[in-house]
């Protein structure tokens, strides 16, 4: 779920957002910090190493760290920081190299509402979390929003990302990530066939069975 956000917030930076723009959309949705800063204080050398070994390149991401600017530990990253402060600074020097990826890849920068971002930010994790629960990697909705409370950050006024989309409405997140899937040409965004179903019947992702364990072989 956290490799669909970030793969959306690199395409939101390459398509015309910055990323003050972008954090500054889920900050105030209620996340302690965005994707950007929280790269930044975790250092962007750890994150381009770990997609290096899943084979995920990024064009943005992967320059930022190539260019030295490995987050907080040294004094820039996605953002500058000023000496002895952890304070994210707007680098116009990043915006730069941001829009000189976007003008050779030919890709004509746009704006972008904080309902847009908010929405290619989160409604892909969504997507991403009704497969795991097809799948049975978990018992219910409510664990994947567990872990997002307590291991992620994720606001406590709308609980987790499964009760959030339930509160969304199904209907209006499977047509989201259908505009967002005809936008981008990306089929990882097409709405997973449980949450048509799910959003077709009027049903919830709280009122989905909990799916029976797999026996263990011997």
């Amino acid at each position: 779920m956290l490799s669909r956000r970030t793969i959306e917030a690199e395409s939101l930076l390459l398509h015309g957002a910055l990323p003050h723009e972008v954090d500054g959309v889920l900050t105030r949705f209620g996340f302690p910090m965005g994707p950007f800063a929280m790269t930044d204080m975790a250092g962007v050398d750890v994150n381009w190493r770990t997609r290096k070994a899943r084979g995920l390149p990024l064009a943005i991401a992967d320059a930022i760290c190539e260019a030295g600017r490995l987050g907080q530990k040294t004094g820039k990253g996605y953002y500058r920081y000023a000496p002895g402060s952890r304070a994210p600074i707007p680098d116009p020097q990043v915006q730069a190299l941001i829009e000189g990826i976007a003008q050779t890849a030919g890709i004509e920068r746009e704006s972008f509402s904080d309902t847009e971002i908010r929405e290619r930010l989160l409604y892909p994790m969504i997507n991403e979390g009704v497969r795991i629960l097809s799948e049975g990697v978990i018992r219910r909705a409510s664990d994947i929003d567990v872990v997002w409370r307590y291991g992620y950050g994720w606001p406590a006024a709308s609980v987790g990302p499964m009760r959030y989309a339930d509160e969304a409405g199904l209907v209006a997140v499977c047509d989201a990530l259908d505009r967002m899937a005809r936008k981008t040409g990306r089929e990882s965004l097409v709405p997973h066939p449980l949450l048509r179903e799910l959003a077709a019947t009027g049903r919830s992702l709280a009122a989905q069975p909990v799916p029976e364990k797999t026996p263990i072989s011997s």
